[in-house]
């Protein structure tokens, strides 16, 4: 499995504010090999970093786009899933029974569920109360999404082992095709080698290691 190395920070550093600050993040490493399996387009680039301390996993997403598109109809499900959006997927075990997703878009709206093998999804499942906060801006020619996940929340959900968590990163991107819709395109750190687009499956995933 594909290896990421998650640096510890002191924890002092918790404020939510603090992470929109690039120096926050200096001692991250970064994470810049996306790939869209299922399309020969040139994949826009994407930076992801991640810290944590006891208290906190850190997370960064920096989207080098200056077309991004948000379906702002409503709040609702469909809409989350018809955006250019992040994504961050966690499980226990190849098993995937259960996984844990959270898809979030420059809108700070967070698409949080459960979900088993055979694309069963549980839209009604949260995330552990105030244990999960995120926080975005867009630029000119990028947007970012941060946030930050309890470590209280990671282990509840036994997600934590032996300082490993097993995670899938992803972007949708979408643009508007000659008939004037909208379609994705899935952008994925792990290959998962499928002949089809499908983040929704063990290899998919890979390691971040808890840094000491």
């Amino acid at each position: 499995m594909k290896e990421y190395h998650v640096e510890i920070i002191d924890k002092s550093k918790k404020n939510v504010s603090e992470i929109m600050d690039p120096v926050f993040w200096e001692k991250a490493n970064c994470l810049t090999d996306f790939t869209s399996p299922w399309n020969n387009d040139p994949v826009l680039k994407i930076e992801f970093r991640a810290l944590w301390d006891w208290d906190y996993l850190y997370f960064n997403f920096q989207v080098f786009d200056s077309e991004v598109y948000i379906d702002r109809k409503d709040n609702s499900t469909d809409s989350i899933c018809n955006s250019d959006r992040v994504e961050l997927f966690f499980r226990k075990d190849e098993k995937l029974s259960p996984y844990y997703c959270l898809e979030m878009d420059v809108d700070e709206r967070i698409l949080d569920f459960e979900a088993y093998p055979n694309w069963n999804f549980d839209y009604n499942w949260r995330w552990p109360e105030k244990q999960l906060e995120i926080q975005s801006v867009k630029a000119q020619n990028s947007f970012t999404v941060v946030g930050r996940i309890s470590i209280a929340s990671l282990k509840e959900l036994d997600l934590i082992h032996d300082n490993i968590i097993e995670v899938g990163v992803y972007r949708a991107k979408f643009s508007k095709d000659e008939n004037g819709n909208y379609e994705p395109t899935w952008i994925t750190w792990v290959d998962p080698n499928t002949a089809e687009p499908n983040f929704h499956i063990a290899s998919s995933f890979g390691k971040f290691v808890l840094m000491k």
